[in-house]
């Protein structure tokens, strides 16, 4: 939806849920994810079910790291759903009301947050450099940005490289696994869902108590929905596998640090 793919796959505030959505993850049985069978619950919550189906080629391959396609599918359907009539409506109100600075201001801020998370999990992957510049980034833009308001640092010559927990795991030798899309939080692996839990923990925004950490969170989230909105127009053909398509390279970008491997599935019939 946009060149920076990262917008697109951080709409919610996965840090607040994806505990209790692993909880239940966990407690699904594999069968039912292998089999489709637990799609049946998701897929009644579906409006589109029917034109869904009508998109899918089932005469083409599927994809090696999305084998729970059929549960994976109603899922994005019900996301579909929420973000068609609930997030994206919020999203556009709010880009009427925000002033362009005040809006990249907010973006700047939550980034500036989002920093200690990579600060951590450069620390744990051993890239001292990394996090020697991301350290250096936290005090200029919270210095002389006012609190992360402005992007100071990346105009000095330190742009922002996101490193979360998932990252971490794969760097120690854990698979990736294969692509998840969960209820709510929408597209990821199964690493990098679990990942998103000590993210959580260590993200200062949870930090805050009650109501507050609500507020941050949602704040977080309309504003991000928002800066994706005027690259909606690159999606084309089947959302579900562009949108599949698109965040597995972004990992596999992020995981490689840059240096991306080819993928044979990027170029499927959208």
């Amino acid at each position: 939806m946009r060149t920076d793919m990262e917008g697109l796959f951080s709409l919610t505030g996965r840090s607040l849920l994806t505990p209790w959505l692993l909880l239940l993850l966990i407690a699904m049985p594999a069968q039912a994810l292998e089999s489709g069978e637990a799609a049946t619950i998701a897929g009644e919550a579906s409006v589109d079910s029917e034109s869904d189906s009508n998109q899918r080629d089932y005469s083409r391959r599927l994809h090696p790291q999305d084998p729970w396609e059929s549960f994976n599918r109603p899922i994005y359907r019900f996301n579909n759903f929420l973000d068609t009539y609930l997030l994206r409506p919020t999203a556009v109100g709010y880009r009427k009301v925000t002033p362009e600075v005040v809006d990249r201001s907010i973006t700047n801020f939550f980034h500036n947050v989002g920093d200690v998370v990579t600060l951590a999990n450069s620390v744990l992957q051993l890239k001292h450099r990394r996090a020697a510049e991301t350290t250096t980034r936290l005090m200029f833009n919270t210095i002389f940005g006012v609190a992360g308001l402005f992007d100071v640092a990346t105009g000095w010559g330190l742009p922002r490289r996101p490193e979360d927990f998932g990252q971490t795991l794969v760097y120690w030798g854990a698979p990736e696994g294969n692509y998840l899309m969960l209820p709510i939080l929408g597209p990821a692996t199964v690493t990098d869902a679990i990942g998103a839990v000590p993210d959580g923990l260590i993200s200062p925004l949870n930090w805050l108590g009650e109501p507050d950490v609500y507020f941050a969170n949602l704040v977080n989230v309309v504003d991000q929905r928002a800066d994706v909105i005027p690259g909606e127009h690159l999606i084309v053909g089947d959302e579900y596998i562009f949108i599949r398509n698109a965040y597995l390279q972004q990992r596999n970008y992020l995981n490689n640090d840059g240096q991306v491997d080819s993928d044979p599935f990027l170029d499927d019939d959208f």
